[in-house]
């Protein structure tokens, strides 16, 4: 990556992480608090992957000297954080759907006052 854009791009990092914190906590919609949660992960993904990023790095496929290779195993592992992410908000919309229809709102305030009379 070019050093004169890692600022920029740590910048872009904490501004998404931010928004998702924000949506998180400020709105009491179910979904939009599952929406802000994919946001900060997404900030996560795009931190780790140019935190790996190696200037004039190659990937390691072909076994030679003298060659800058830029670290797989970041790369792996955000593609296995993505599956998780795609599984926590498939699992966290079918808790969303169960609760739909069992309390009638998707709102915290609704929620927590169905759960104290029940």
């Amino acid at each position: 990556m070019d050093t004169s854009l890692q600022p920029y791009m740590h910048l872009l990092m904490t501004a998404l992480f931010v928004i998702g914190f924000y949506i998180t906590i400020a709105y009491d919609n179910l979904i939009k608090k599952l929406v802000g949660i994919g946001i900060m992960q997404t900030a996560v993904f795009i931190f780790y992957i140019s935190a790996s990023a190696v200037s004039g790095g190659s990937a390691p496929l072909l076994a030679s000297d003298y060659v800058i290779y830029a670290n797989p195993l970041p790369h792996v592992l955000i593609l296995t954080a993505i599956v998780v992410n795609v599984s926590i908000t498939a699992v966290g919309l079918a808790l969303i759907i169960k609760i739909r229809k069992s309390c009638g709102s998707l709102s915290e305030k609704v929620i927590s006052k169905y759960s104290a009379l029940n």
